[in-house]
């Protein structure tokens, strides 16, 4: 069952790569942003609503804000890079990575909230320079921190490279040392060998909590200094109208739809992280390849998030 699990997982990787050759990609980028134009255009639409006190309206902008953030989720985006990066590359549980994907999103349309209040009332900015901001400013440093956690990925698959290599050569000289051989089975907590009494790898328990508090701080930090742009456009036009409130709520309602998408890619990159896996039994197993996935991943994260960053500037 594993090895099928494992094999489904591949054919996925396998699709995902024929996609993104095809420019399949490109095609979803460009429905995206037309579902962006079309719900920004129903969101002034139902801001005028509003205002004229047609009882439906509030409603109507809620769940169109709610389309604009999915299909803002869906197009481009640096939530989806780290989000499903960090999922593929550490050994993190699904409702743990789909937690921070959540917050992350809330986070972000926080994010936006603050700079229109800060940008409107104690420092006196447009909409230009506010949005112009959000452009050249926040956009590369998002993107400087998501390669920052890339860049850390791949240092602690490194550094886990040398520790297990060192460790080998450590129970090597052991070995000579005390004239026995590792042939034997490991039974007990934390797979602790039941003849030597040492422990050859993590318990797959302690490396489905690999996360800390810092480490999550630091993945909900680098997707919220982006705000969303549609979410500083209803800011700032409900601003304008008085109905500030109807701004906030529809900015919850896009934070909402975003993570709708980022939640799914959380799930989908630690469903396939584990399906890659399946067919390694045993912590021993999973220390071994673990490094190589973080150091991979961060790589590529890192790689990626560094070019968006250039090209932002």
């Amino acid at each position: 069952m594993r090895w099928v699990i494992a094999g489904v997982a591949l054919a996925v990787l396998g699709a995902g790569l024929w996609f993104w050759l095809s420019g399949g990609d490109r095609v979803v980028t460009a429905w995206a942003l037309e579902g962006q134009r079309t719900a920004q255009e129903a969101m002034a639409g139902a801001l005028r609503r509003l205002r004229a006190g047609e009882p439906a309206a509030v409603a109507g902008l809620m769940s169109i804000c709610f389309g604009y953030g999915f299909f803002h989720a869906a197009g481009p985006g640096h939530g989806k890079l780290l989000i499903g990066g960090y999922g593929a590359a550490r050994a993190v549980g699904a409702w743990r990575l789909s937690a921070v994907a959540m917050a992350s999103s809330l986070a972000q349309g926080l994010t936006a909230i603050v700079l229109v209040g800060v940008g409107l009332w104690l420092i006196g900015w447009s909409r230009e320079q506010m949005t112009d901001a959000a452009d050249r400013f926040f956009a590369p440093l998002s993107f400087g921190a998501i390669a920052l956690v890339g860049l850390w990925l791949a240092f602690r698959g490194a550094r886990g490279l040398w520790r297990a290599r060192q460790a080998t050569a450590h129970a090597h000289d052991h070995n000579h040392g005390h004239g026995h051989h590792h042939d034997h089975d490991h039974t007990g907590d934390g797979h602790a060998c039941s003849t030597c009494g040492h422990a050859h790898g993590p318990d797959p328990e302690a490396l489905a909590q690999a996360t800390g508090p810092r480490e999550v701080a630091a993945l909900i930090a680098a997707i919220a200094v982006r705000p969303c742009t549609g979410a500083l456009f209803l800011l700032i036009l409900t601003a304008q109208l008085g109905v500030f409130w109807a701004g906030v709520a529809g900015t919850v309602a896009m934070s909402l739809g975003t993570a709708s998408v980022t939640v799914a890619v959380a799930l989908a990159s630690v469903g396939l992280r584990q399906g890659v896996l399946a067919g390694l039994a045993g912590g021993a197993a999973l220390a071994r390849v673990q490094p190589w996935i973080e150091l991979a991943v961060g790589a590529v994260v890192a790689l990626l998030a560094t070019q968006l960053a250039v090209a932002a500037l």
